[in-house]
C-alpha cells in the first residue's frame, strides 16, 4: 500500500519507520523540506521525503501526526489535493484557542472526508523507530481499521470504534502526566498523590461519558496503557514539564498537558459538568 505521512517530527518520523518496515511504500511530508526528527536513524530505503504535500495525493492511505498546534493549518493545506483517503490522527491534543478535538477540526476543515480513524497508545517515538514491541489503540470505522493495519502491521492494534474516546485518553493523559510530575515534587507524600491524580482522571472520565464516550475505551492501550507510560516516567515531556513547574523551572518544547488541561476544564463547563481537581490543579500550577 501506498501510505502518506504528514509531520516530520520525532513522532511522524517513528510512524513513517514503521509503516516502511511494515512494507509500504512511504511518502513522509515535512514542512519546509524539515525531517529534524530522530534524525541520527538510519532512514528506511522505501521512504521518499518530500516537501510538497500534494505528492501524497496518490497515496491510498494518510497519517495526521503534526503538533496539535499546527493540525488545522496541516489540513488546511490538504483541501486542494485531498481525493478521499482514509486519514489517521495520530496527533493527540487539543486545539488552544477553540479547544477542539483534532476530530473536529478534521470534519470542520476537510468535510468530504468520510474515514476517520484515531491512533492513540503508550508510544514513545525512538522505541517505536527502533522496533521495540509496542501497542495503540486504533479507533474508527472498519475501513480505517483495515487499513491501519496494513499499514501500521508491525504495532499490536487493538480495534476500537471510539473515536471521541480514543481522543479524551490521550488529551486526558497528557494533562495527567503533568500533574503527576508536578505532585511528584508538590505534594505532602505518595497518598495525596495517588488521591489527586485519581480524582483527576475521574473528571476526565466523566467528561468522555457526557460526549458519548465509552468508558471501556479508558481500559484499553489508549486509556490505562498510554496513562501508565506517560504518568510515571520522566522520558514523557509533560511528566518532566511538570516537575520544572514545581520546581520553579524552565522546560523546553511543546507542552501538550498544559493545553489540555485548560481544555479539558473549557470543555466541562460547556458540557456543564464541576472539574474541581483539574481546576485546583491548573491554579497550583499557575497556568
Amino acid at each position: 500500500m501506498k501510505v502518506g505521512v504528514l509531520g516530520a517530527g520525532a513522532w511522524g518520523t517513528a510512524l513513517a519507520f514503521v509503516c516502511a518496515k511494515s512494507g509500504n511504500a512511504v511518502i513522509h511530508w515535512g514542512f519546509d523540506g524539515i525531517f529534524d526528527g530522530l534524525s541520527d536513524l538510519k532512514t528506511p530505503e522505501n521512504i521518499t521525503k518530500t516537501a510538497n504535500m500534494s505528492d501524497l495525493k496518490d497515496c491510498e492511505y494518510l497519517l495526521i501526526v503534526t503538533p496539535a498546534a499546527f493540525f488545522r493549518e496541516t489540513v488546511q493545506k490538504m483541501v486542494n489535493w485531498y481525493n478521499g483517503q482514509p486519514i489517521l490522527i495520530c496527533t493527540k491534543g487539543m486545539e488552544e484557542k477553540t479547544g477542539m478535538f483534532m476530530s473536529e477540526i478534521l470534519a470542520q476543515e476537510l468535510p468530504k472526508c468520510e474515514n476517520i480513524g484515531v491512533l492513540s497508545g503508550p508510544q514513545f517515538a525512538r522505541e517505536v523507530a527502533l522496533g521495540i514491541p509496542t501497542g495503540s489503540s486504533l479507533a474508527g470505522n472498519e475501513s480505517v481499521r483495515a487499513g491501519g493495519h496494513i499499514a501500521l502491521s508491525e504495532l499490536y492494534l487493538q480495534d476500537s470504534e471510539d473515536v471521541i474516546g480514543a481522543q479524551i485518553c490521550g488529551v486526558g493523559k497528557n494533562a495527567e502526566s503533568l500533574i503527576s510530575g508536578f505532585l511528584t515534587i508538590k505534594t505532602h507524600g505518595e497518598n495525596e498523590r495517588a488521591l489527586m491524580f485519581t480524582r483527576a482522571w475521574n473528571e476526565i472520565v466523566d467528561i468522555a461519558a457526557e460526549m458519548g464516550a465509552n468508558c471501556g475505551t479508558f481500559h484499553g492501550l489508549c486509556g490505562v496503557g498510554d496513562l501508565f507510560l506517560s504518568a510515571t516516567s520522566p522520558t514523557s515531556r509533560n511528566f518532566s514539564a511538570g516537575i520544572a513547574i514545581a520546581k520553579g523551572e524552565e522546560y523546553s518544547g511543546t507542552v501538550e498537558g498544559i493545553f489540555a488541561l485548560r481544555g479539558l476544564i473549557n470543555r466541562g463547563k460547556k458540557l456543564g459538568l464541576q472539574t474541581p481537581v483539574l481546576c485546583e490543579m491548573k491554579n497550583k500550577m499557575g497556568l
